[in-house]
């Protein structure tokens, strides 16, 4: 309790929050990408933007890396070690989602994209920019609480959306697509995007769980 009582007087290491930035920033970069990835009209243009989103991928794995450095050698933090740890991984997890998601494009080049893929793509981009909205003010985090949990209550309506999206591609594939090796094509590349809504969600419950400890 002591300890706890002066570290509040103890100057914490604000090289965090523009590390975390940089994420967010990376991860709206990736999503506008995958949005042009689902609708690519030819094989060579989804070749092309994964690309793009593995070079963008690789460069979120340097910042988090240089997130957890910083962890192993910063003596206070703005927030607990396992916290920031969590937003930072949880972040990197839906880039990887994402770029998971281009690759199987790329490998099985599949006859078509449906529509619902290009909705959940932007419903991608819509929860980055709620996650870069409430990251950027994790450093004022006291002053903008009802905000922050405002942005983190719309990822989880977005996610509600997605599985909604999600569901409805499942049924008309399964009634519709009469191709099995193009159905498992679809519904890998589907379930890439669908588990990148979820773990949206999740990166907005570890933002609430920091509001509870710090605001």
């Amino acid at each position: 309790m002591l300890n706890t009582f002066f570290n509040k007087f103890l100057p914490k290491e604000p090289k965090f929050f523009p590390l975390l930035h940089k994420v967010s920033d990376i991860l709206l970069e990736i999503c506008d990408l995958i949005i042009v990835c689902v609708q690519s009209e030819n094989h060579a243009a989804a070749l092309n933007c994964f690309k793009k989103i593995k070079n963008k991928e690789r460069e979120a794995d340097k910042v988090s890396n240089q997130i957890f450095d910083a962890l192993n050698e910063t003596f206070i933090t703005p927030f607990d070690r396992e916290d920031i740890n969590h937003l930072a991984n949880r972040m990197d997890d839906v880039i990887d989602s994402i770029n998971s998601c281009a690759k199987r494009i790329a490998l099985y080049n599949p006859k078509h994209i449906p529509e619902a893929a290009v909705a959940l793509a932007q419903n991608l981009k819509e929860s980055a920019g709620y996650i870069a909205r409430a990251v950027e003010e994790l450093d004022v985090l006291k002053k903008n609480t009802k905000k922050i949990k405002a942005y983190c209550n719309e990822l989880h309506n977005l996610e509600n959306k997605a599985d909604e999206i999600y569901e409805h591609f499942l049924v008309d594939l399964f009634e519709n697509e009469t191709d099995a090796i193009e159905v498992v094509k679809m519904k890998e590349i589907m379930y890439e995007l669908e588990k990148a809504t979820d773990t949206m969600e999740h990166v907005g419950k570890i933002i609430k769980t920091i509001i509870v400890k710090y605001a």
